[in-house]
């Protein structure tokens, strides 16, 4: 037997002329006409919401974080190149959408800490995505033991440093084992440790 949250997950798998799909388009128009960085009061997925970790409780934030969307296609160089070096079109970033939506929340409030985000709408030119932030200094979640973990030390600007899912991912986290010798703990750091490697076998060499 479905619960609840089962209804509103299937209702969202499959969008192709839904209702959701038709109330989705109906929002948007508002949506495009806010700013781009909007807080709400209730989740518009609260399947999702709750599963990465949302409560409807004191110290937790919403915002809905609107997005360009497409590659970095630049402009067209003046001076003379072989077309597949002029570098204008498949110009793409690092970081996902997604993880731009979180930071530019964490810019807008930057006394709160990203607990994780979710995609809830796309149109022609934007992706839409809702943050879920934390007061990690409110009294409510500092006494929840599930949540507290994020009012550490190690936890401070955690979606600068790619601790969030959409971070994690982005840094290929999400992959171990053969192909992923060189991801851990970053790839910076690792590549630290092999020119420190580099560095400490020709002084052995020469000295």
């Amino acid at each position: 037997m479905k619960g609840m949250y089962q209804y509103i997950r299937d209702a969202w798998k499959d969008l192709d002329d839904s209702y959701v799909d038709r109330l989705l388009k109906e929002r948007m128009i508002q949506w495009r006409q806010q700013e781009a960085c909007t807080r709400i009061e209730k989740p518009t997925r609260l399947d999702r919401a709750r599963a990465l970790g949302y409560k409807a409780k004191q110290g937790f934030v919403l915002v809905r974080v609107r997005v360009r969307r497409g590659n970095l296609q630049k402009r067209a160089i003046k001076a003379g190149r072989r077309p597949k070096h002029k570098g204008i079109l498949k110009m793409t970033v690092k970081k996902s959408l997604r993880w731009i939506a979180e930071e530019r929340a964490n810019k807008k409030y930057p006394n709160l800490e990203v607990l994780n985000s979710y995609w809830v709408g796309e149109d022609g030119k934007h992706k839409y995505f809702e943050v879920i932030l934390v007061d990690p200094w409110h009294p409510a979640i500092m006494r929840d033991p599930k949540i507290n973990w994020i009012g550490r030390n190690t936890q401070r600007g955690r979606v600068y440093r790619g601790l969030t899912a959409a971070g994690k991912r982005g840094r290929g986290l999400r992959w171990k084992g053969k192909g992923a010798e060189n991801l851990r703990p970053s790839r910076h750091a690792h590549w630290r440790r092999e020119r420190r490697t580099q560095v400490n076998v020709l002084k052995l060499k020469y000295s």
